[in-house]
């Protein structure tokens, strides 16, 4: 491709690529600006929303370039960046890839678009600033939880073996631990190899401290100190308890306040939406501990299932008769 060529697509608003050389010569041409790159594929229609997404992006943002490239269409591009999935977006600064997103989530590209993209014109004396903000951070994601899991993908999806294996082994030792996705971070994570001196994934911490990797992990189960080096889940009646009593008001649906994965959830969501009293949702499809103990514990076979103040409202249905009678905001508010 012609650099004249290059220079005219690259004024679009959002660029489409279609051959590793022409990747390579956007990346050149655009080394000074963030430069971020959407493989996507034309039958998944989650890829076609992220590139509305994109187009909005690039009107808010112009001095940010944005590329889209058909992941299947420029193999070799993909298979160099480990693309295993679309839609996958990579950040690229001087010529450098400095961070990624695996999936689709139009709030994280957002978030992530706006971070990289008021620190492109940070001049070079600010990087020890950087690294001390992204020191903080990973302190605070070391913490965030008494028993936090970095590993590729989710404990529902892990996306390597050993990431699935370490999975196994906490949930076999009904062991409490929150997770990240390092897929969704690159910042993160490169910066926790450095952070934790440990160059690998998954990585386990307890209250901060790196305990280690599978092999690590494996070793203490062997020797039976797992159990006293991580912190037991709660019984489930405990558990039920204290996520009934979360919030005020707490509401247990298929999918969550941005989206509902369920019409009967969507209604209810609907309903309380216009009672403008604050509440929290939990997604039943994302714990299924969670979805089949608390039909037993609140004696209610179905979803969604409302709580006020740790007490069951009842579904959507009673929720529908409560607000044709004038009595849900008095519920909701704690009044009656």
């Amino acid at each position: 491709m012609a650099a004249g060529a290059a220079e005219a697509a690259a004024a679009a608003a959002v660029v489409e690529v279609g051959s590793a050389g022409q990747f390579e010569e956007l990346l050149r041409l655009k080394a000074k600006s963030l430069l971020v790159v959407h493989f996507w594929a034309p039958w998944a229609p989650q890829c076609t929303q992220m590139n509305d997404v994109m187009a909005e992006l690039a009107k808010e943002h112009p001095q940010v370039s944005f590329v889209k490239l058909e992941a299947e269409a420029v193999p070799e591009v993909s298979e160099k960046y480990e693309i295993s999935s679309v839609p996958t977006f990579l950040f690229f600064k001087n010529s450098q890839k400095i961070d990624r997103l695996d999936g689709a989530h139009a709030p994280e590209l957002t978030k992530k678009v706006q971070r990289h993209a008021s620190s492109a014109s940070f001049p070079p004396s600010a990087n020890e600033h950087l690294k001390e903000d992204l020191n903080l951070r990973l302190k605070k994601l070391t913490h965030a939880a008494p028993c936090m899991l970095f590993m590729k993908g989710t404990p529902q999806e892990p996306r390597c073996g050993f990431s699935r294996q370490m999975v196994e082994i906490l949930h076999k030792h009904n062991i409490q631990f929150s997770s990240f996705d390092i897929f969704s971070d690159e910042e993160v994570r490169q910066g926790l190899k450095t952070y934790s001196n440990w160059p690998t994934y998954p990585q386990l911490y307890v209250s901060g401290e790196l305990i280690g990797g599978l092999d690590i992990i494996k070793e203490l189960e062997a020797s039976e100190e797992l159990d006293t080096v991580c912190p037991k889940a709660p019984k489930l009646e405990e558990r039920l308890k204290v996520l009934t009593n979360k919030a005020s008001v707490m509401l247990f649906m298929k999918g969550n306040k941005q989206e509902a994965k369920c019409g009967f959830s969507k209604q209810i969501l609907e309903i309380l939406n216009t009672t403008g009293v604050e509440y929290e949702t939990f997604d039943i499809l994302e714990d299924e501990e969670v979805r089949q103990g608390l039909k037993a514990y609140s004696n209610w076979p179905t979803y969604p299932q409302l709580y006020v103040k740790g007490e069951l409202v009842g579904g959507l249905d009673i929720v529908k008769e409560l607000k044709e009678n004038g009595e849900l905001l008095p519920i909701l508010r704690g009044e009656n």
